[in-house]
């Protein structure tokens, strides 16, 4: 048998990938897969036509000697084209945005650096100086100062922060980042107006910016900050700014899941003939198919009010595929199911009730403006099971002590002590549940309020890491000035048998940087929506008095 023929050119290099695919194969399952795909291949005249005119041009090599070229029916097949990554695609067009970050952005949001996707950042040497002026403390603050520093140092550690080439985001293991760091390691000449103080961190930032911007031309240089005014003089200096967005659960705080639907008109005609119901354990189910399905969530409340019609008021206890099973509540709104002596004044806050009042619910977050019972509900429903039902053995009531006006310094006594002041919402709650009963006399009702305080821990937020709460009923107060990283810390507090709920008024954020969509309660509320434990609802009419309901409604 005669050998063959030896090759007329050099051999190319093969690839890695190639490689990798040749001495691993993949399985019969997955060449199953792919053998539809080879009908979409090219016509065999049309694939011998392009390799034909691509034959010179691929032996340039060979010394520019003729060489005759192979039949097609003598030549080895060629090797399949080894299968590459698929790119990520970019999410804008053009080069990459060069966002030059505010020191500001970095203490609110400490992994604000990987939440650029495949744009560049580029961090000014005055932030850096600002941010090791305010590592030290114990406060949110500082120790997101630290964690920032901890986050440079791991990317500066290989290559230098002295590279002109930047350093890859994605380095640290944040794939989700697919640009580079870059450090300012260089004087910037800067030519600001004169108006502005040379000496001030806020105007060398903005200094860097024009700077950078005349250095790349090509590329959008864009400033990120929290300060208002900040990027108020960035614009005026006709510099792009922006605010930093990525630490926002909504754009728009009426989009929040309110926990509340109420049922189309036709709910019963469009959905009766298909629907199961049956009693049990003096509820009604109804099991429902329809198109109203994929818009429910479990736990969520519904309800259906027509005139001349019963009313229905109901729970979303499961979803099962395209099947809906929905389980009619308890009337808390009539005195016989009146808890620790409240009766529900209208629809939410007797959904709220059945929240508070199962025992299967963990988790409960309840908002609303002033005056629509939040806290006092809260507290009954705590009360109830604690004394009455021996479910949880005490009430722990904490919030974040942030003043709405001037500080009046340090306060005397021990942590329950210091945090009395805080708690004067709690005080006039209690007073109004002490009063329920009046055939107690004075004495009798001194007694109760002190085995009631005996049952109710007043806890400090500072004091609660590394903590955990077995079989307490946990009530976190103005939880709209808490940060998401705060409410995690609270929330991850919880032993077995513990309910968390969480009390606020997203119209009345008094933290600074915090906004409506920022906020950690409606971090949670988003985060926690349709899980089984959990429940939410927005309470929409105030019940204090006439005069809190109208000025809620027109101051």
């Amino acid at each position: 048998m005669p050998l063959p023929k030896p090759p007329a050119s050099r051999a190319a290099i093969l690839s890695t990938s190639a490689y990798d695919t040749q001495a691993a194969p993949k399985t019969r399952r997955a060449t199953a897969k792919a053998a539809p795909a080879q009908a979409d291949e090219p016509h065999p005249a049309l694939e011998l036509r392009t390799e034909a005119a691509e034959l010179p041009a691929a032996r340039s090599d060979s010394g520019g000697m003729p060489v005759k070229a192979p039949s097609r029916a003598k030549s080895a097949p060629p090797a399949a084209p080894a299968p590459q990554a698929k790119p990520r695609k970019p999410r804008s067009n053009g080069p990459a945005k060069l966002f030059v970050l505010d020191t500001n952005v970095l203490m609110h949001d400490p992994m604000s650096i990987f939440r650029f996707d495949e744009h560049d950042i580029y961090l000014p040497m005055i932030t850096l100086e600002e941010l090791d002026g305010h590592k030290k403390g114990m406060s949110e603050v500082a120790r997101n100062v630290r964690q920032v520093s901890r986050e440079l140092d791991a990317l500066a550690a290989e290559g230098g922060p002295d590279s002109h080439e930047g350093v890859p985001l994605a380095k640290t293991g944040h794939k989700e980042a697919g640009g580079k760091l870059f450090f300012q390691t260089t004087f910037l000449d800067v030519s600001l107006p004169a108006g502005l103080p040379q000496g001030k961190a806020d105007n060398q930032i903005l200094g860097v910016v024009q700077s950078l911007r005349e250095r790349h031309p090509q590329r959008e240089v864009v400033l990120v900050s929290k300060d208002i005014n900040m990027r108020v003089k960035a614009r005026a200096l006709g510099l792009a700014a922006e605010d930093y967005f990525n630490d926002k659960t909504l754009e728009d705080g009426d989009l929040l899941y309110t926990g509340v639907l109420q049922l189309p008109a036709d709910f019963w005609e469009r959905h009766g003939k298909t629907m199961e119901s049956w009693s049990q354990a003096g509820h009604t189910y109804y099991r429902i198919t329809g198109p109203l399905v994929p818009a429910l969530m479990v736990n969520q409340f519904v309800y259906l009010e027509a005139p001349g019609e019963a009313p229905l008021y109901a729970r979303v206890t499961e979803i099962t595929g395209k099947t809906a099973v929905l389980k009619t509540l308890r009337d808390y709104a009539s005195g016989k199911n009146a808890v620790w002596g409240v009766t529900a004044r209208n629809r939410e806050q007797n959904f709220a009730l059945n929240l508070l009042m199962d025992p299967e619910v963990d988790f409960i977050t309840l908002t609303g403006t002033a005056g629509t019972g939040k806290t006092l509900m809260t507290l009954a429903a705590a009360l109830s099971q604690v004394m009455e039902d021996r479910r949880y053995s005490e009430v722990i009531v904490t919030r974040v002590t942030v003043p709405v006006g001037e500080d009046i310094g340090f306060l005397p006594g021990n942590e329950e002590e210091k945090m009395g002041p805080w708690m004067g919402a709690l005080d006039d709650n209690l007073e109004v549940l002490a009063r329920g009963d009046a055939s107690a006399g004075e004495w009798g009702r001194a007694a109760t309020n002190d085995l009631v305080r005996s049952k109710i821990k007043i806890k400090s937020l500072n004091f609660m890491r590394g903590r955990t709460f077995m079989n307490k009923f946990v009530l976190i107060d103005e939880a709209q000035n808490l940060t998401p990283k705060q409410m995690k810390t609270l929330i991850t507090r919880a032993g077995p048998g513990t309910k968390i709920v969480c009390l606020g008024n997203l119209a009345q954020i008094d933290t600074p940087y915090l906004t409506e969509g920022s906020s950690g309660l409606t971090y949670v509320v988003d985060r926690f929506k349709g899980w089984p434990h959990s429940g939410h609802v927005t309470l929409a009419r105030g019940e204090r008095s006439r005069l809190a309901d109208f000025a809620s409604d027109v101051l």
